[in-house]
């Protein structure tokens, strides 16, 4: 019983660890971006919502390939960490090498086009980063 218990510990603090990245991460990215994403999603924009709920799957990519092969919590949190981080860096960059593509008025516009793109680019770093991470 006191295996069970020792389990059902780890699986709370998993998931407390999660939920901290998630914050900490849609608080991150909605900084770098020029609109404000809750009120674009409450507005119904779908690209808006697309976006967000890529990088939360994005991030919970990372944490959950990081929390795979970490072998203490503060490891966990600290590589989650860098690896909000990192998909952070990839959104920059992407921004920065298309600069014909404005990519925060895009999606403010509802380009769902654009939100397809994101997603791609930001689940496959995801992959990519918890890789490199693990």
């Amino acid at each position: 019983m006191n295996h069970f218990g020792n389990d059902l510990l780890n699986v709370g603090i998993g998931i407390i660890i999660l939920l901290a990245a998630l914050v900490i991460g849609s608080f991150v990215f909605s900084r770098l971006t020029r609109f404000n994403d809750w009120e674009e999603i409450r507005k119904g924009n779908e690209a808006a919502g697309m976006y967000m709920g890529s990088k939360l799957l994005g991030l919970g990519i990372i944490v959950a390939m990081v929390s795979y092969s970490s072998h203490d919590w503060w490891a966990m949190l600290i590589w989650s960490g860098v690896g909000i981080v990192l998909l952070c860096i990839v959104y920059v960059l992407f921004d920065f090498l298309t600069p014909k593509l404005n990519v925060c008025d895009e999606i403010a516009k509802g380009n769902k086009a654009v939100a397809q793109l994101l997603r791609a680019i930001i689940l496959g770093s995801s992959i990519v980063i918890g890789t490199f991470l693990m």
